[in-house]
Parts: structure tokens; sequence; C-alpha cells
């Protein structure tokens, strides 16, 4: 018998916003220009693919405001509005490029100033955000990047009080970036956080204790990358503690581990990344029974992670 799909079929409202079920996209770049008609489009294609939750690419602060304005973000939140999806977009500290060119920056590497001048890149960007009609934003603490490169007392060597010396001055970056942003949200826009539970020298309980700094901050979502391989969202399922959403990821794309994490109280939400890529239809074919019709994802990583790393648009060796 073909498996009990109602679960992600379920809606969640979070603060005055309602999801149309528990399955998002996840962040993913995919080096298109997301202002421009071939970014629209996809993110277009896969609002109306059926996800709740579109998650827009980690787009880096200081591209707001000059590059990036609310008149030329409005389309794209209105495509993706148009498909039926909420809109959140991940805000990154600095900048990036694909393919990259260097090491990424570490704690030591900026100046007191420098940190002033991100958070009020976070500042301006939720603001432009707001502007454009975004439902939500999301800071990058996760995947070794700079906030999160703050928070692991490995690769933190500050000496001051951003320092790796204690949790206090650990999470005080993060904790600047969320109270930042936090009243440009208020009660219209979700905020979102994304971390990595198990670190460079930090363990699941050090982040439960950010965790609870960021939820009492006014974070409305955690969004905790990645699982473990031992069992779906198993990495989330700890922060389910906190009276927020949590948001599950890792080859949730195969429908009985997203219904595992749903089922087994692990997560609330179920991200779906490179099986999106593959197939931007997932959540209609799921919903209407036709597994048969999804074009899965076989982890070659040879279009989407290959093509990132060449600085390229992500494509999908499954494309007819």
């Amino acid at each position: 018998m073909p498996p009990d799909i109602s679960p992600l079929f379920q809606p969640l409202k979070v603060k005055n916003k309602t999801l149309r079920n528990r399955i998002v996209m996840p962040p993913m770049v995919t080096v298109r220009n997301i202002a421009r008609a071939d970014g629209i489009e996809w993110y277009g294609e896969h609002a109306r693919g059926g996800v709740s939750l579109v998650i827009v690419e980690a787009t880096a602060v200081n591209r707001f405001g000059s590059e990036l304005t609310a008149e030329n973000l409005k389309p794209l939140v209105d495509a993706i509005h148009d498909g039926g999806a909420l809109v959140a977009i991940q805000l990154f500290p600095v900048t990036f490029d694909f393919p990259q060119t260097g090491p990424p920056p570490k704690p030591s590497d900026l100046s007191r100033a420098d940190i002033d001048e991100i958070v009020d890149g976070y500042r301006t960007a939720t603001q432009i955000c707001a502007d454009s009609g975004f439902d939500g934003v999301e800071p990058h603490g996760a995947h070794n990047y700079l906030i999160n490169r703050f928070f692991s007392p490995e690769l933190n060597t500050r000496t001051d009080d951003y320092g790796g010396g204690s949790m206090e001055n650990r999470m005080r970056f993060a904790l600047r970036i969320v109270d930042a942003v936090e009243p440009i949200c208020g009660p219209d826009m979700l905020l979102l956080y994304r971390h990595t539970p198990v670190g460079k020298g930090y363990d699941m309980d050090e982040s439960l204790v950010l965790a609870e700094k960021l939820v009492a901050a006014g974070v409305d979502v955690l969004d905790i990358s990645p699982a473990s391989v031992d069992a779906p969202g198993d990495r989330s399922a700890p922060f389910k503690k906190f009276d927020v959403p949590v948001i599950a990821v890792n080859q949730l794309d195969e429908v009985d581990r997203a219904l595992e994490v749903l089922n087994e109280n692990r997560a609330d939400l179920a991200a779906v990344g490179r099986g999106l890529i593959a197939d931007p239809e997932w959540p209609a074919k799921v919903r209407e029974g036709r597994f048969d019709d999804i074009v899965t994802c076989t982890r070659c990583d040879e279009k989407c992670f290959g093509h990132l790393k060449l600085g390229i648009p992500i494509e999908c060796v499954e494309w007819h």
C-alpha cells in the first residue's frame, strides 16, 4: 500500500503566516540572478510545484541597497507568491563567489568596525526585504561559514568579547544580528535562523544553549542542517523543546524519510533540496500519489555541485 502522505500536507501557522504544507525548499545557491528573469523563473517554478516555503539562496547583505532593491526584488517575491508559496531569503554576512577563489574569512580577520558594518548590513537588507514583500529572512549561521565560525571555539581565535573563550562571546555575533533584524521583522515577517548542531569544537548541548538565546531574541523558526547519517531529522529533534517550528534536511526527497521526520516529531518541516532540483514538481506528485512520475535525484552531484564549483547555473543530469 502507498504510504499515508497526509502528515506532509498539513498546514502550519507561524505567527500570522500559514504554510500550506510541511515541505520547504531550502536555500541552495543556483548561480542565477535572483533579480532577473532566469532566477525569477527558477523560483517561481518551484513555488508552482507545491512547496509551502521557498527560502531563496544565500545572498550577501552588502548587495542590498545598490544591486538589490525593493523594486527589483518584488518580481521575485510576486512570482513565488503567485505559485502559492511563502518566500524567505537567506542572508549571508559577506561577499562570496563561485568558483571560490580564496579561503573563507575567519573571525580574526574582522575588525570591530567590520562587525558593526555587517550588522548594519543585515538591518538594511532586512528592511529592503520587508519593503519588497518577503515573508521572512534567515541569517546563515551554519556550515562553517563566518557566523558559524564565530560560534566554533576551534575556528574563533579572537581574544576580545567576540572571541572563542566563552559561550557568551561566541554567541555575541549571531545574537547581535538577530537583535538588529527582529524589530524590522516584527509581527509581519518570519525570522528564521540556520544552524549546524554539531561542529568544530562544539556539541549539541552548546547548540541548544545558542538556540534558547536565539528564540528568546525573537527567532521564529530554527533551520537545523544537516542531520547525521543515522536517522532522518535526528539532529533537529532536540530543538523541538523550544516552542518554535523546526526544519530538518538531508535526503528527505525520499518520502518515507520525510514522513519519519514528521511522524516521529523530530521536526515540523521537511526541507527537500537536491530532489527539488531534479524535479520541481516533487510536492505535487507526492500529494497526488504519482510516485512513479517523480524524477529522482541520484546523488551524482554532477550538474548541481559540479556546476556550482565552476560558477555556472546549476542543472540536473536527470533533466530531459
